[in-house]
């Protein structure tokens, strides 16, 4: 299987008479959209490639269900806003203010115990925070922001750099774009990357810039992964959390490292 055999078979299993296909061959990607509103998803095929090696043809049949089932919940919107594709989550730690300055509250939702997630408006070199009276003004609810928001980030590339150290195998996404710790909101790609793992995956979330993923296989990964934590969370610009988690069963669990022990 290559990455061109693969475009044909997703393209024949996925056509339809309203979608277009898009593929890029520099990039290696895959994007479906609905023709009239040009909504879409855009697919990474190398990482499919390479589980199907493992898995074969179930690999394919789980970026078909992903894809129908994405675009048939964007086949119930009837428009597309040009500010809607500009709605992103940011992640925030918990003690990052509820409310702005002039006392309007954030659209924000729970995430986990140490993170919270807001949504933002990209402006291009800069991004402002939804609050409740914005959401007003559109008339829109915060589901339609949440889903908005988590349909975008999925649709950012998910590029990573793989580093080995001490037998463990860490992963870091890094495109300065403002939303890299966002990408954890992404379902899609953190099982992605969880075929990759052979040990305990964890995950970190230092800063709003980086996003780590940890292969551990030994006792001494949790010191590396501790240390990288706190030294990213330590230089950061936006900190979130120097704590990392543990992704078991598509949940995030905070974990707290010390030596070579390790509490949950």
């Amino acid at each position: 299987m290559n990455v061109r055999t693969l475009k044909n078979k997703l393209q024949k299993r996925l056509e339809h008479p309203e979608r277009t296909f898009h593929f890029d061959s520099k990039k290696d990607t895959l994007r479906i959209e609905n023709t009239e509103t040009q909504k879409g998803i855009t697919i990474s095929l190398p990482p499919i490639v390479a589980k199907w090696e493992d898995v074969g043809d179930k690999a394919i049949d789980e970026v078909v269900y992903y894809v129908e089932e994405a675009l048939s919940v964007m086949g119930k919107e009837q428009t597309v806003n040009d500010e809607e594709k500009k709605i992103f989550p940011v992640i925030r730690s918990t003690s990052f203010p509820k409310e702005a300055k002039e006392g309007v509250s954030f659209v924000y939702d729970d995430h986990t115990a140490e993170t919270r997630i807001y949504y933002a408006l990209d402006l291009g070199s800069t991004y402002r925070l939804i609050d409740v009276e914005w959401l007003e003004k559109k008339g829109w609810s915060h589901e339609h922001v949440r889903q908005t928001a988590l349909f975008n980030v999925r649709s950012l590339p998910t590029p990573v750099k793989k580093d080995e150290v001490a037998g463990n195998v860490f992963y870091f996404l890094n495109t300065n774009d403002g939303y890299d710790a966002s990408r954890i909101l992404n379902q899609s790609f953190l099982k992605e990357m969880e075929q990759k793992i052979k040990g305990t995956m964890a995950i970190a979330v230092p800063h709003q810039d980086v996003l780590i993923f940890a292969d551990i296989q030994n006792d001494q990964g949790y010191d590396v992964l501790a240390q990288l934590t706190m030294s990213f969370f330590t230089n950061g610009h936006v900190p979130i959390t120097a704590l990392s988690f543990l992704y078991e069963e598509g949940e995030l669990e905070p974990i707290f490292i010390l030596g070579k022990n390790r509490k949950r």
